[in-house]
């Protein structure tokens, strides 16, 4: 049994901090799974393109990349536990930012908040996931992040439900139509109405954050020491990358999570927008909101399997593998596939099956984070922390690939409209999924072999 494992044992269980961390994983799901209805909402509010649109989820992941490391230095000063609890003051204080965003209805001014709400969950996901790695067997590191996947999915299903129910109910009363045939003045009245709606719910989360910062501050959340032997230590942050860099399960690892992150955030954020473009908007005219939730249901029955499976029957790699390929089976169905082939199922809308295919993706992503992280962190030793940092600037892809998806539609889109071409037939928002396959190849590569290189 190693120090760590020893260290941890002496501090009685695992149960604690579990349960503290769980209820962590519950508040970043639903903070970040937001950003799914928010795209088609500030598309009509704020008047953007498709592509502009997806700046919501830039300015949100960018933070990951670019606080990862920051946010790093900031834990090894002043502890785990007190980087928790400062993560969820700042995520407190871009909530509090939406105020002042919605009533200017300025597009620039709600990107900063998302930014700074970003910032927050950077510092909290770089202080919590390698705690999870190392409280408890590495074998089992997955199950253990499947059980925090779960809340965190869990987040995601509820909270575009409690948006649309709560502050968005009336989105269909800002139909395309409708709108056409207001005045100027008239639809400046009705948009600003519109954006006022956000106000409330994200005081409300604001007051949430600064309540969970102080009980977390007070909790019995043990520290964790991931440089007993002293080896780290001593070294500046930037010695400290570029000895992390040597080693290539890492560097194999940063780029998988990058593209994986990419395609959970790609299929969680961009089946809303797809939806209302095919019109699957339900009697109300705001199903297509609700459509995030269909992706993280297939995340939760993911975790679930890999709570159940992993490692007793099927190891963390072997998910993996079946993770990648599921992902490229989808995604060539998706861009293959007629949109005018219906499915009907209980309770919801007729909608096209590549609309239930692109929620299917949730299942092929959900093993893949709980996964990803063990292997590209294992025998780093007192690397462990600057490489979970690193991991978290891979959460950059959820910046950059889903922006790329909006302009790839948009250009598609734009070249249809000039030939005549309907949109209902193989539009721009279907074939710009195509960027997700070269990301599910990079993710069978690292299931197969890039987790087991330990030199160059």
């Amino acid at each position: 049994m190693s120090q760590i494992d020893l260290t941890l044992k002496e501090q009685n269980s695992t149960l604690i901090p579990m349960v503290i961390l769980t209820s962590l994983f519950f508040i970043f799901g639903f903070v970040t799974w937001l950003n799914g209805p928010l795209i088609p909402f500030f598309k009509l509010a704020c008047e953007l393109t498709e592509s502009q649109s997806y700046f919501v989820t830039f300015a949100f992941y960018i933070a990951y990349f670019v606080m990862a490391i920051p946010s790093s230095f900031l834990i090894e000063k002043v502890g785990y536990k007190n980087g928790i609890s400062l993560g969820l003051a700042v995520i407190s204080v871009g909530a509090l930012l939406f105020y002042p965003a919605a009533e200017a209805r300025t597009f620039i001014l709600f990107l900063i908040a998302l930014f700074v709400m970003g910032t927050g969950l950077a510092v909290l996901q770089t202080a919590a996931n390698p705690y999870v790695v190392v409280i408890g067997p590495r074998e089992s590191a997955a199950a253990r992040i499947s059980v925090l996947g779960i809340a965190n999915k869990l987040a995601g299903f509820l909270a575009p439900l409690l948006l649309t129910a709560l502050v968005l109910s009336n989105i269909g009363e800002y139909s395309a139509d409708k709108i056409a045939v207001m005045t100027s003045a008239q639809k400046e009245t009705a948009l600003d109405l519109l954006a006022l709606q956000l106000q409330t719910p994200y005081i409300y989360m604001a007051v949430i954050m600064l309540v969970l910062a102080v009980l977390v501050k007070y909790s019995p959340l043990p520290e964790i020491n991931l440089d007993n032997e002293g080896l780290v230590e001593h070294l500046s942050i930037f010695k400290q990358i570029k000895e992390a860099f040597k080693h290539p399960q890492l560097v194999f690892g940063v780029i998988t999570l990058m593209v994986y992150v990419a395609a959970e955030v790609l299929a969680g954020d961009s089946i809303g927008g797809f939806g209302k473009q095919l019109g699957v908007n339900g009697e109300n005219g705001s199903f297509y909101l609700k459509l995030t939730s269909f992706t993280m249901t297939f995340m939760v029955i993911g975790y679930i399997l890999g709570i159940t499976l992993i490692p007793k029957y099927i190891s963390q790699v072997f998910a993996l593998k079946i993770s990648g390929f599921l992902g490229i089976i989808l995604v060539s169905l998706i861009v293959l596939l007629s949109p005018k082939i219906m499915i009907q199922l209980p309770g919801i809308p007729n909608m096209p099956l590549i609309i239930i295919l692109v929620a299917f993706l949730g299942l092929a992503n959900a093993l893949c984070w709980p996964a990803i992280w063990p292997m590209a962190l294992q025998d780093l030793g007192g690397f462990t922390k600057i490489g979970g940092a690193i991991l978290i600037m891979g959460i950059i892809g959820g910046a950059v690939f889903p922006l790329l998806y909006g302009i790839l539609a948009d250009t598609i889109n734009t070249s249809n409209q000039v030939a005549g071409i309907e949109l209902t037939a193989k539009s721009g928002n279907q074939l710009a999924y195509l960027i997700l396959l070269p990301a599910y190849l990079m993710i069978v590569f690292f299931a197969f072999k890039g987790h087991k290189y330990r030199s160059w």
